[in-house]
């Protein structure tokens, strides 16, 4: 885990973004992808996605062994909203670990929540997702999706090793058809899994990201 990119790295922040201006779909409206609501949202952010990540997910969900489905948790973000978690992720580390200075409580935060200015959910490419199995119940993962390190005492991170053998191989179903369908997982949550974005370009070694934040302005989406 000593060599985990983290997105408060300065590597992911120098990557170029060249917005193609893709557009966001409702996976709601879409009704391919099984959407949870535990992170909805009045205007209906939560559940959408680049067109580009959607065909990822239809890729990815055909890929999976029979009976088992994808449940997407959360899509876009809005960066007002990312802006908040994080300087409440801040705030929560610094008065937890008042010896460490500004600077370590940035780079720690982004081990749970991105720094805005690199955010995958802003740019509509990432998905926080899970499993759901043949008997109909959600897969467990060793941990409910978004499960700080300090609540899960680290087994948030993908490869962590203080799990379940069930919970592990639910893990490596999930991973083996995200990736297969060119998602990158960002490996202190599980969960989460992007494209497009600069944490996707650093990973896979673009030349730079396809997708930028968006900011959402009365009740649209506009890059």
């Amino acid at each position: 885990m000593a060599d985990l990119v983290l997105l408060a790295d300065e590597r992911i922040s120098s990557v170029r973004v060249h917005e193609c201006d893709e557009p966001l779909v409702d996976l709601r409206e879409v009704g391919e992808i099984e959407m949870d609501g535990r992170q909805a949202d009045l205007d209906g952010a939560y559940a959408r996605v680049r067109l580009g990540a959607l065909q990822r997910l239809r890729l990815a969900q055909a890929s999976l062994p029979g009976g088992y489905r994808l449940v997407v948790v959360e899509g876009y973000r809005p960066p007002a909203l990312q802006e908040r978690y994080f300087a409440d992720r801040v705030a929560f580390l610094r008065e937890r670990h008042p010896d460490w200075s500004a600077a370590e409580a940035h780079r720690q935060a982004s081990r749970y929540i991105s720094p805005p200015a690199v955010a995958p959910h802003t740019t509509g490419g990432a998905v926080d997702l899970t499993l759901r199995g043949p008997d109909g119940r959600l897969c467990w993962m060793g941990t409910e999706v978004n499960d700080s390190p300090e609540e899960s005492q680290d087994a948030c991170y993908t490869d962590a090793e203080n799990i379940s053998a069930e919970a592990a191989a639910n893990r490596a179903i999930l991973r083996g058809v995200l990736a297969g369908a060119g998602f990158v997982n960002y490996p202190t949550e599980w969960w989460h899994w992007s494209t497009g974005d600069r944490y996707w370009a650093f990973t896979v070694g673009a030349t730079h990201a396809h997708y930028g934040p968006l900011v959402e302005m009365g009740g649209d989406l506009d890059p």
